[in-house]
């Protein structure tokens, strides 16, 4: 089979389940590394892209208490915390003369905040700083959002976009099979609704990212089924920018037993990603998460974009993740250097800033 996958790639021609299967559980390691780092010089050539951005996390109180989740906690809880309208607006303005390119602003699904505080935020970003790019709240938190003031998805997405919203970013995809949510997310979006968000927004001409979070209770065909679903959305409401495959970090969650996937795991990921996903030009290998060794074999394995500097994030985080909580800009130049590829500063939008 290996041998038609490698044609079909050769052509850009899609490949189906039953291949993306065999990808996944049968394919030699480095010869699926070769597949997908070929996929990807063909798309982007050498480059490798990052963006100088801060990451805003509003809150930690959540009604969803999701049992893969280690941030979101209840309203009594010890470390809960809310910024107020003033602090987000402080807390991102610290760091404007740093050179952020974006304003990557997510919260938590929190019980009493009316959808006008998180709308007033977008604006008040947008009115100082127009020319930041504002990337805020997952699907999930739309679908929260038109729940809360009785407004359709298509409304809120709209009055967003006027206050300042320039995208979305991906989160809450988690696995995009109903079964699977019900067992570990029952009170978030679901699949349908996730997708209906990212549909209406690229038809509102909203870019967006995608992301799935594996290494739980899925299974590697709800993996390829994921992609596929995906996949098919971009075909027919283009606007997915990115990917980005996001391991499951047990530790703080209610999924404790589970072990972490391997990093072998993590790169065969990102190299069926890069193959299956033929309409997606970008695969994010998100260091937060990976730890940055292995983000920088990952650009060896298809992907073609590190995330950012970040500054300082707080979700991954609250699992014990043990990677830093934000790096320089210099610091993130060297380790793509150091991997054989030319930096690329990007906006949000990928327009280049600056090639190193």
């Amino acid at each position: 089979m290996f041998d038609t996958i490698k044609e079909k790639v050769a052509n850009n021609i899609r490949l189906s389940r039953e291949e993306g299967i065999y990808l996944y559980t049968k394919c030699d390691f480095l010869d699926l590394a070769a597949l997908a780092r070929q996929r990807k010089i063909s798309l982007t050539e050498d480059k490798v892209y990052f963006n100088v951005n801060c990451h805003i996390n509003l809150s930690n109180v959540c009604i969803s208490r999701c049992k893969f989740c280690a941030f979101g906690v209840d309203p009594d809880h010890p470390s809960a915390y809310l910024m107020s309208r003033e602090e987000a607006f402080a807390y991102g303005s610290k760091y404007v003369d740093s050179g952020i390119t974006e304003f990557h602003i997510v919260s938590a699904m929190h019980p009493d905040m009316p959808f006008e505080y998180y709308l007033e935020i977008v604006s008040d970003f947008y009115k100082h700083y127009p020319k930041i790019h504002i990337q805020a709240f997952t699907a999930v938190e739309i679908v929260h959002f038109a729940k809360i003031a009785n407004k359709s998805v298509r409304e809120i997405l709209t009055e967003l976009k006027t206050a300042g919203l320039g995208s979305i970013p991906g989160g809450g995809a988690e696995i995009l099979n109903d079964n699977i949510r019900n067992q570990l997310c029952p009170k978030k979006a679901t699949s349908a609704e996730w997708l209906e968000v990212h549909k209406i927004a690229h038809e509102l001409n909203i870019k967006t990212n995608c992301t799935m979070l594996y290494g739980h209770v899925e299974s590697i065909e709800d993996r390829i089924d994921h992609m596929i679903t995906i996949r098919e959305l971009q075909d027919i409401a283009p606007g997915f920018q990115s990917f980005i495959p996001l391991p499951f970090l047990p530790s703080n969650t209610g999924l404790t037993e589970i072990k972490r996937s391997s990093a072998v795991e993590d790169l065969r990921t990102i190299a069926v990603a890069r193959l299956m996903l033929d309409n997606i030009e970008h695969i994010k290998a998100f260091w937060i998460m990976l730890t940055l060794p292995i983000a920088q074999i990952a650009l060896d394995f298809g992907a073609d974009d590190v995330d950012g500097t970040v500054i300082e994030e707080k979700i991954m985080h609250a699992a014990d993740v043990e990677t830093e909580k934000g790096i320089s800009k210099s610091r993130m130049i060297d380790l793509i250097k150091e991997a054989g590829y030319k930096p690329c500063e990007r906006d949000t939008l990928y327009n280049i800033v600056r090639t190193f």
